[in-house]
């Protein structure tokens, strides 16, 4: 259940805004406006808790006009996460598996689970549960990969809509090299489940804004596991539809690339396959690219393509460690994501953790290598890892002009954060009063202690840190919420 704005919402406290790569504003007494459609009216930066009447004055708000939202000691707010690659299928399989690498960890695991929700009962008790576990990490926006079933796939689809959440849903095709359980019969029933499943989409209720929250997606899952025939078939499609994103896998393991160039020995490489069948674009979503070549980059960059960078997975399945940094030197859009089950954690958090950790390993290992530009080889700061998980991630799903940053005409997607003690994280050193400030005042949050609550919420946070989920304007998650 999710609750209606009924008037103008005005939120005031602390605010951690990105802005690009490098840089991100903390800005410790904000004030944003956010309308009953749910979209960001106007944003001010600099208000003392004196001059908050006369503020909103400024703006023709009078006491009854608006709620005010104030938030307190140690709380702040930040856009909500954007996770571009997750399985929502495959949350049942988290944690199993992770002994085997890309190829065989599908066949042994997680084929079978995805094979189990050809029974749609499965999936309207699964996937509900799925759903409020991603939500509740924060996540306001997911790239959600389904399985082949178009039943189970327009269940998750009304569950996300239903929940309130925006996101990306898309039918995998698969019409070769799978099991004989788990397979397509053909490339012509592939591409017509998938039609069905985009009209079906299209055809949900709009938000109070009027615009679609539950978007398709068309979800070649891999080369290895699509014909010639399909990806051909998929690729003209896409042409028609040119508005519709794609996703799908790329370079995630060394024998998965050597089997796929073996699958297609006209193509040069993995991205040029894609390319090939005229499904690398602007609104490409490429999970991994861990063993991309700097041809392949120039490609995707050339493409307007983007990366999802999913380093929970690349560890789990001993797959390797994504060059980001590199990505990022030759403009390639990049976002994070969990990729569950590969990930072991549908949090972003847990993601972006992993990814402070692939930088820092890869800086070390290429330490005396010289390569050009800002970011190769060295590690991502706390800037560059808000930018990925917020407005990159926004860039990636071409969605930077609504979501991923404040400001006005933006949605309010956003996170309540709380580093309080009273929200029972031991690995959180946060605020406390009773504690810190026995005999004095609490005294008033600065830039430098805003940057700081952020780090601690990025690098000890979870999702008891996550008080509430804001999607559109509208409360759909987190600790604090009662649906």
């Amino acid at each position: 259940m999710t609750v209606a704005l009924r008037m103008t919402t005005i939120y005031y406290g602390p605010v951690i805004n990105p802005e690009s790569l490098t840089a991100f504003q903390a800005l410790p007494w904000c004030l944003i406006a956010v309308g009953p459609d749910g979209n960001i009216i106007w944003l001010e930066e600099d208000v003392i808790s004196s001059e908050l009447d006369a503020a909103l004055e400024q703006h023709d708000l009078f006491q009854g006009d608006y709620i005010l939202v104030e938030l307190k000691s140690g709380e702040f707010i930040m856009p909500g996460f954007i996770d571009t690659h997750i399985h929502a299928c495959q949350i049942p399989n988290l944690g199993v598996g992770g002994e085997d690498q890309l190829l065989d960890w599908l066949n042994n695991y997680t084929f079978p689970t995805e094979a189990r929700f050809k029974d749609t009962g499965y999936a309207s008790r699964a996937y509900p549960d799925i759903v409020n576990r991603v939500i509740n990490s924060g996540t306001t926006t997911s790239c959600y990969y389904g399985t082949l079933h178009l039943e189970a796939t327009k269940i998750l689809a009304d569950v996300i809509h239903k929940k309130g959440q925006r996101a990306f849903v898309g039918k995998c095709n698969m019409d070769r090299n799978s099991p004989d359980y788990y397979v397509e019969p053909s490339a012509e029933e592939s591409l017509e489940s998938t039609e069905a499943l985009i009209a079906y989409i299209q055809g949900l209720p709009l938000t109070a804004s009027g615009e679609a929250l539950v978007h398709p997606i068309i979800t070649p899952r891999f080369a290895i596991s699509c014909t010639d025939e399909l990806l051909t078939r998929l690729g003209d499609f896409a042409e028609t539809v040119p508005d519709i994103p794609i996703q799908t896998h790329i370079s995630e393991n060394r024998k998965e690339i050597e089997e796929t160039l073996e699958l297609f020995p006209n193509a040069s490489s993995y991205a040029e396959v894609y390319d090939q069948f005229k499904l690398l674009r602007n609104n490409t979503v490429l999970g991994h690219g861990v063993y991309l070549t700097d041809e392949e980059l120039e490609l995707i960059a050339t493409r307007g393509a983007g990366v999802a960078h999913c380093p929970a997975s690349n560890f789990n399945l001993s797959s390797g460690m994504a060059k980001v940094g590199k990505m990022l030197d030759y403009g390639v859009k990049v976002g994070l994501g969990t990729d569950v089950s590969g990930g072991n954690n549908p949090s972003m958090l847990y993601t972006i953790q992993m990814a402070s950790t692939t930088s820092k390993m890869v800086a070390i290992q290429s330490s005396g290598e010289e390569e050009e530009g800002t970011f190769t080889n060295n590690r991502l700061d706390t800037a560059t890892l808000l930018y990925l998980a917020t407005l990159g991630g926004a860039d990636v799903c071409c969605l930077k002009h609504r979501i991923g940053s404040f400001g006005s005409g933006k949605a309010f997607d956003a996170l309540l954060v709380s580093i309080r003690d009273d929200t029972g994280n031991p690995a959180v050193w946060g605020y406390n009063q009773d504690r810190d400030f026995i005999g004095g005042s609490d005294t008033e949050i600065t830039e430098k202690d805003l940057k700081e609550w952020l780090q601690r919420f990025f690098y000890c946070g979870d999702d008891r840190n996550i008080r509430r989920v804001f999607v559109q304007g509208v409360l759909i998650g987190g600790q604090e919420f009662q649906g």
